[in-house]
């Protein structure tokens, strides 16, 4: 028998028809390219993405048609995004950050018709045109703003002001795709994550739980992290479910600009990879500035460093979530929380469980593995290969011919991870990353958390050496903070009592700048081939 409800499909589309009608006057506000502060609202919004629409509809993009976008988070990219969305196609968003021939290989992969792009990104066009397969490029700028192209280029604002409102939205099954995000490809080519309506819009539900965001109405929202970034955490579409104030930072992240719309703009609730709140943090500490609005921030992307999480919460009284998730999990998956009376602990009891990814968020699924595939139990301690499972995670990537998962359903994160007694995980290391030495585990991602208590350590990397006796040792990577001149000895004598002994890497090196990743994470893949086969490291 089957139950006798309405059939309401959940496709996105919905999202912003509800934010226009009951949070229409409710901002948007975007740093433009010029540093200037433009102000819209989600009526506004809600009609030009429309106009989106029909312009798509114009140049003949029909349901399930790939539109590219090229854009850090503004109110235009929105439009664009669920202007495409709205009538049926799929939003791929494409990061720039990436080289340009991965950027070429994905736009032709996902088979992108139309590229949206911000005019800052147009040299990357430039670089790639000759090799891309898009029919149309469209450049988010007024008339007068609009730069010389070597490539046929439409102005974002003549293209959607020749246009209405007058389109139908939405009509089709709410398992149609609707986003494509790409992982970043550190290793072998870049692999496509296709969303469904279905999926997004449950997981943005899910997300505005209070064990997650807990975003309501009163709330405004600041998405660091960028759209381009699986979603930007389901921000973009959590944010108007309930028609929270959006402020959209664009390429405005040094600790000065996001200071600046945290303050001015009364942001409560923000989310953003650690690089980034380490360089506010430098910033607010430079200038003895506070945050009084601010009361919510999710840290992902990688592990928190401890010393991050207390100044926040110390300095700040800014509450911290500490979450996991990738591309193939739209992305969210974890958040960590505090056991009962938890709030009422000391910070330091309560630290032991803020530096723990946490408790998978309803509709997903975990569980950690040994080498023989059985799940290890709660609370053991034992590290093991993650698993998940759930109505938000990838089943096959695009165009593959095979599912990612295993014969019961789980797909492998690539992450080792142990679980407590209260079912809470907390991340050892990615498997790639981990340092095998002398047939033990050393965990990459623990060492790099101790170093960085240091003052004088700005950033820190732990990659695996080949050693001919014990396999692999550690290679510690230090950027010094701004003034700081650190000396191998120094570290030395603040790690002794804070890692095992056999933990203490053999060598350190020093870099003015430790490389990052397209997502913001320390690129470890570029520090081994710079490390590799080098005679010495840096000063003793």
């Amino acid at each position: 028998m089957l139950g006798q409800m309405q059939d309401w499909p959940l496709t996105v589309d919905k999202v912003l028809d509800r934010a226009a009608q009951y949070a229409g006057d409710n901002e948007i506000v975007t740093r433009r390219a010029d540093g200037s502060i433009h102000r819209s609202n989600y009526a506004t919004l809600h009609a030009r993405a429309k106009q989106v629409s029909a312009a798509l509809l114009d140049l003949g993009i029909v349901p399930g048609d790939r539109v590219a976008t090229l854009a850090m988070n503004s109110e235009r990219h929105l439009e664009s995004w669920y202007g495409t969305m709205g009538i049926g196609a799929v939003l791929h968003t494409l990061n720039p950050r990436l080289h340009p021939d991965q950027l070429a290989w994905i736009a032709n992969h996902a088979g992108d018709r139309v590229v949206i792009l911000d005019s800052m990104f147009v040299p990357l066009i430039e670089a790639v045109k000759d090799r891309i397969a898009a029919e149309h490029y469209v450049i988010i700028a007024d008339r007068d703003q609009m730069p010389e192209t070597s490539f046929a280029a439409i102005c974002y604002e003549d293209w959607i002001g020749g246009h209405g409102t007058d389109v139908q939205w939405g009509g089709f099954d709410e398992n149609a795709a609707c986003g494509l995000c790409y992982t970043s490809g550190t290793t072998g080519d870049p692999k496509g994550v296709l969303y469904s309506h279905r999926s997004n819009v449950l997981h943005a539900m899910i997300s505005l739980t209070n064990d997650c965001f807990g975003l309501g109405y009163q709330d405004t929202v600041m998405p660091v992290v960028p759209m381009f970034h699986a979603n930007a955490w389901a921000l973009a579409f959590a944010a108007p479910m309930v028609g929270a104030k959006m402020v959209m930072p664009a390429a405005g992240m040094d600790g000065g600009s996001l200071y600046e719309l945290l303050d001015t703009e009364r942001v409560t609730v923000s989310a953003a990879v650690p690089t980034l709140w380490m360089g506010l943090l430098d910033h607010l500490r430079a200038h003895n500035l506070m945050l009084p609005h601010l009361r919510f921030v999710a840290i992902g992307g990688s592990a928190l460093p401890e010393v991050v999480l207390r100044a926040f919460e110390q300095e700040y009284d800014v509450r911290i979530g500490h979450a996991w998730g990738m591309t193939e999990m739209s992305p969210i998956g974890t958040v960590c929380r505090l056991p009962l009376g938890g709030e009422d602990a000391p910070l330091d009891e309560q630290i032991v469980h803020k530096l723990k990814q946490g408790v998978p968020l309803f509709g997903t699924e975990v569980k950690v593995v040994g080498d023989d595939g059985a799940e290890l139990p709660w609370g053991t301690g034992r590290s093991g290969r993650l698993l998940v499972r759930g109505m938000a995670v990838v089943d096959r990537y695009f165009r593959a011919d095979k599912t990612a998962l295993d014969a019961d359903g789980w797909f492998d994160t690539g992450d080792l991870a142990t679980v407590d007694d209260s079912g809470a995980m907390k991340l050892t290391d990615r498997a790639k990353d981990v340092i095998k030495s002398g047939g033990e585990w050393i965990s990459s991602i623990d060492l790099e958390n101790a170093i960085l208590s240091h003052p004088g350590v700005a950033f820190a990397a732990a990659i695996a050496m080949p050693d001919p006796r014990w396999g692999e040792r550690p290679l510690l990577v230090i950027q010094p903070a701004a003034g700081a001149n650190p000396t191998e000895a120094d570290l030395r004598a603040f790690l002794a009592d804070r890692i095992a002994k056999w933990w203490m890497p053999d060598e350190f090196a020093f870099v003015d700048a430790i490389p990052l990743g397209a997502t913001g994470k320390v690129n470890k893949l570029a520090l081994r081939e710079t490390f590799t086969g080098r005679a010495t490291v840096g000063p003793a």
